[in-house]
């Protein structure tokens, strides 16, 4: 966690700014050097700080050093992967919240260097690549600043907290030409990969509609040793640096959407609130929202926190069948042979039967039976290793990964104005992918 909590920020999105947000960062953290957490980034243009420090070549037999910014449990758990990685070293870390670093040593086995600014950390002259595992809300300063140093980054979604910061990493992306992944680790799924391609093979005809869950109990919060750290340890359970269940668990479900549709959301509605755990958190324990796609593609989100019935899981809804993706496997379901058709409502009114939702049910629930499981290798790795696995290739053959900048934008951007449709139960619009 660089910097894991927030302090007297203020966003405007809406129709009437174009839809892109504001923010004002300072006072981050209570109790913390302002020098270190709100210093903003130097103001050289993008393409000029590209120059200057242009991308180091690495070939498949160096070593990769790789900075950290960010080693709480996330940034631990993407550590721990890399070290299964050939040819990766940990040559650096960053936190605000300095028993972390005694955790990664641990972890790591070494005394790792480590640095409280990550803009010192940038200055080594010996890393290759940047993981970026802060909250969300700082995600786009380290992630620019670690590109205009002429850094591949892997970054954790979301790519940034509001409109304006996924509009800056994406142009930083493109002007420095470095390779950037995002964090949506459900893309390196086998099981996720073989299932998209029989949707694209046409197993469950036109995919019309996406309804996905994630269904816990789980309060979300986090036990704090020492009351001033509440906001650096528990910072998902407030507005200033957390977009909630939304952004936290349901970009990944956006992100499989987007991957079925084949494009960003148009719109977005939802409504949000506090019905278990009023223990002082701003954002809301259970989301329900509605994503509109072109052509009139609809996608449901629901995420609640006292009860894990259905868990998590996406159903897909084709014209000719299914497919439910849970966070271990796959499995297609065949449609019903039967339809509604004139000829039956008549044939029902023959006999005298008012047609409707009790009518011969049997018919209607189709869904009965094992289904058809994808079959994938049983000895398949790790997502997450997968995923960090193919960033250290992208980087060594300079390529642009499977989750790329355009992917975690089109996923951020429902979670970054979400956010303000979900407290307002509005619907709104969202802008379209710059240059697409």
């Amino acid at each position: 966690m660089l910097q894991d909590a927030a302090n007297d920020e203020s966003k405007r999105i809406g129709p009437a700014d174009g839809m892109r947000g504001t923010m004002n960062r300072r006072n981050v953290l209570q109790g913390f050097s302002a020098s270190v957490l709100t210093a903003g980034l130097a103001k050289t243009p993008l393409l000029a700080q590209a120059a200057q420090s242009s991308s180091k070549s690495v070939s498949a037999n160096d070593r990769m050093n790789i900075g950290v910014i960010g080693p709480g449990s996330r940034g631990k758990e993407l550590i721990r992967q890399l070290l299964r990685v050939p040819g990766v070293n940990i040559a650096a870390v960053c936190d605000v919240y300095e028993p972390r670093f005694a955790e990664v040593n641990t972890l790591v086995g070494k005394t790792v260097p480590s640095y409280k600014d990550y803009r010192e950390m940038l200055e080594r002259k010996d890393l290759d690549a940047i993981f970026i595992a802060t909250p969300p809300v700082f995600h786009a300063e380290c992630a620019v600043a670690s590109m205009r140093r002429g850094l591949p980054v892997y970054g954790e979604k979301t790519l940034g907290f509001t409109v304006e910061d996924c509009d800056k990493v994406l142009a930083a992306v493109r002007e420095t030409k470095q390779v950037f992944q995002i964090g949506h680790q459900l893309r390196y799924e086998p099981w996720a990969q073989q299932t998209m391609k029989r949707i694209a093979q046409g197993d469950i005809g036109t995919p019309t509609h996406v309804y996905a869950y994630w269904h816990r109990t789980d309060n979300w919060r986090r036990a704090v040793p020492d009351p001033k750290l509440e906001h650096l340890f528990n910072w998902r359970l407030y507005k200033e640096t957390s977009g909630g269940l939304l952004e936290e668990l349901g970009s990944h479900s956006i992100d499989m959407a987007n991957w079925i549709f084949g494009s960003q959301p148009e719109t977005i509605v939802g409504s949000t609130s506090i019905v278990q755990y009023h223990d002082g958190r701003t954002v809301g324990d259970n989301v329900q929202a509605v994503l509109g796609y072109s052509g009139g593609r609809r996608m449901f989100f629901s995420a609640i926190t006292d009860n894990a019935m259905i868990g998590d899981s996406v159903w897909v809804y084709g014209t000719e069948g299914s497919v439910e993706l849970t966070l271990e496997d796959a499995t297609f379901y065949s449609a019903t042979s039967k339809k509604i058709t004139e000829a039956s409502h008549a044939a029902a009114l023959d006999r005298g039967v008012k047609t409707g939702a009790s009518f011969q049910t049997n018919w209607e629930m189709p869904y009965r039976g094992l289904g058809d499981r994808v079959r994938v290798d049983a000895a398949a790795e790790d997502p997450t290793l997968t995923a960090c696995r193919d960033f250290v290739q992208c980087v060594r053959e300079k390529r642009k990964p499977l989750a790329s900048a355009e992917v975690g934008y089109a996923s951020a951007i429902p979670c970054a104005i979400g956010k303000e449709a979900l407290e307002n139960g509005t619907t709104m619009k969202l802008p379209p992918m710059p240059g697409a």
